[in-house]
């Protein structure tokens, strides 16, 4: 596994950190705090966001990445990069770029000692969160729609 570390520092995201004067978010805004840990932005045309984390975000949190891999009849990854959302809808966070981090949906089939095989999921290769994932998570919940 691999450390987030072009600087990457995360601190843990707290739900008071994103809470605005006003209240609330307004609707297809871009989510700025200031001093805030972790920004979103919807990304055009899907109903995805981009999380980009402070470098002291992702450094508190320890955010590590490693990357997809083939299995016979589909790919590989480790448990822990997965997760399920509030729909029964399984997911892996991407990150195309340090910093930056893109739920992309998957195909779980199964889970054996720690690995989580997939029917479908991010290329071979593709750089994927193994550690912060429920920080990154928590993050588009509290900042996002």
């Amino acid at each position: 596994m691999r450390r987030i570390r072009p600087g990457v520092a995360a601190i843990a995201i707290v739900p008071a950190l994103f809470v605005t004067s006003c209240g609330g978010a307004v609707e297809d805004a871009p989510h700025v705090v200031e001093n805030a840990p972790a920004s979103i932005e919807t990304i055009e045309g899907s109903d995805l966001v981009r999380v980009t984390l402070t470098e002291r975000a992702a450094e508190r949190i320890d955010v590590r990445t490693t990357t997809v891999g083939r299995a016979p009849g589909g790919l590989v990854v480790p448990s822990t990069a997965v997760f399920v959302d509030t729909e029964g809808v399984w997911w892996v966070y991407t990150s195309p770029e340090p910093l930056v981090f893109v739920r992309h949906e998957i195909g779980l089939e199964s889970q054996d000692s720690g690995h989580a095989f997939l029917s479908s999921g991010p290329p071979v290769g593709t750089e994927i969160v193994t550690v912060g994932v429920a920080e990154l998570a928590g993050s588009e919940e509290e900042i996002g729609h």
